[in-house]
């Protein structure tokens, strides 16, 4: 059997140990057909010529071991095979030493390109891991995790740094899966924003034996990978889109919610309490109305939820008294769910708070990191608290810091959503996770989107 364990630098040099009389260069070995090949990732402004030089190796082999280049010529970012020159006789794949999850760190994720099977193979306790007994019969499951690291980047930002969180989270509920009769193998991509990466994946048989895959951020690598998962019948959970078009992708899981259903939720929500609250509603022109408040606006009539409006410009200059009712709480609904578009309103709203009226506003929960001075409500799926304390030891003991303190917790949702995928696998459609409840409803005879959706209120 094939062996793909490049996880880090550390085993690549480790299979340079096996040159005999001939000097490897430090690119990851792999083995077609007997012959042992480099395994090489296009650089930029790099072509086939430069590359034979490079690798001592004339055109034409390249070209052997990479056939689809003499249809669609070369790509940047894709995986090419170059021959060592050497012959490798067929033998038992080693077993590689136990790797901790903590051993792929953000530093580690910076000197590779893509880090390929991790193998989550052996039970932690206490400070000391027990390696897999040999030999291991269990049953392989292999799964992708595909997200934007910016491990080409001198100095990644702050989303990158979520990435890392939620691949750390997704390490854990590996961990907490594993059991005598099942191992799961990880492949984890840096897939930055290229559209080329994804699409080389595609173009390779890397993903052959993968069942499921976890990730994809931008949309155009999403499309590009679900038409794959089409073709290979291969699910795939999208853990951060909320707009993709399910109908006709019967392979597609969105958890995000979207527009409507946000809307559906709210709706639902005030209709309950009909008798204690007072929708206000901001009015300006309507190619100013953020997509998703112009659906929530469609939902509320939908809904037969009355509600009065306020000129932005009242609202500005304190004088939206009029529009509010002093014996209910006053829910108003702003143009837009950006922070950055709506905070000048706030110090207004706030006066009107002081002034005596009940003033709760509508927002979203990326604001709970903003320090606003009103009540707030939004929809979400992150509305469960139960498990953090295990589950925090085990963070603890396993990475050795503390986890980033914020609302949502990627860790979570990377945990949340890997044992999810697993569980999907196994014939789940619902999953009641740490920091999220999961229901999968099909959509369309198409795609899966969550279903549980909660309106949290502060």
């Amino acid at each position: 059997m094939r062996s793909k364990l490049f996880i880090i630098v550390t085993l690549c040099s480790l299979l340079a140990l096996r040159a005999q009389g001939q000097e490897l260069l430090n690119y990851p070995l792999d083995t077609i057909n007997g012959e042992e090949v480099y395994r090489y990732q296009v650089e930029k402004s790099i072509g086939l010529y430069r590359i034979g030089v490079n690798f001592n190796v004339p055109q034409s082999e390249i070209i052997r071991l990479n056939p689809q280049l003499r249809e669609r010529g070369l790509h940047f970012a894709e995986t090419l095979f170059i021959p060592t020159g050497r012959k490798v006789e067929e033998k038992k794949a080693e077993q590689p030493e136990p790797v901790k999850p903590e051993a792929i760190e953000p530093e580690a994720v910076e000197t590779v390109q893509i880090v390929t099977d991790t193998i989550i193979a052996d039970t932690i306790v206490g400070d000391t891991i027990i390696p897999a007994q040999e030999p291991d019969t269990r049953r392989i499951v292999e799964l992708a995790l595909m997200l934007p690291f910016e491990s080409q980047q001198t100095k990644r930002s702050g989303s990158a740094e979520r990435m890392m969180e939620f691949y750390q989270g997704a390490i854990l509920a590996l961990h907490d899966l594993q059991n005598d009769s099942t191992l799961y193998r990880l492949r984890v991509y840096d897939t930055e924003r290229s559209e080329r990466r994804v699409q080389s994946l595609c173009d390779s048989t890397e993903l052959d034996s993968v069942r499921a895959i976890l990730g994809l951020v931008y949309p155009i690598q999403i499309e590009r990978m679900t038409s794959w998962c089409a073709v290979h019948q291969v699910p795939i959970l999208l853990p951060f889109s909320d707009d993709v078009e399910l109908a006709n992708k019967p392979f597609v899981m969105q958890f995000n919610a979207n527009a409507k259903q946000e809307a559906d939720s709210l709706c639902g929500w005030l209709k309950t309490r009909q008798e204690d609250v007072h929708v206000v509603m901001t009015q300006v022109k309507d190619a100013d109305l953020a997509p998703s408040i112009r659906t929530l606006h469609k939902q509320l009539k939908a809904h037969g939820i009355a509600y009065s409006t306020v000129p932005i410009h009242d609202l500005m200059n304190d004088s939206a008294a009029y529009a509010l009712d002093s014996l209910k709480e006053n829910i108003i609904l702003l143009h837009s769910d950006r922070y950055q578009q709506v905070r000048i309103l706030l110090p207004h709203i706030a006066a009107l708070r002081k002034a005596g009226y009940r003033v709760r506003i509508v927002s979203q929960y990326a604001w709970q990191k903003e320090h606003i001075d009103l009540p707030q409500l939004y929809t979400s799926m992150f509305t469960r608290h139960e498990g953090h304390e295990a589950y925090d030891e085990l963070w603890q003991r396993v990475y050795t810091n503390s986890h980033v303190s914020e609302n949502p917790r990627y860790d979570l949702l990377g945990y949340d959503l890997m044992q999810a995928l697993v569980g999907w696998l196994e014939g789940a459609q619902t999953h009641n996770g740490i920091q999220s409840a999961i229901q999968w409803k099909q959509e369309q005879q198409g795609g899966y989107q969550n279903a549980c959706v909660g309106v949290i209120a502060y």
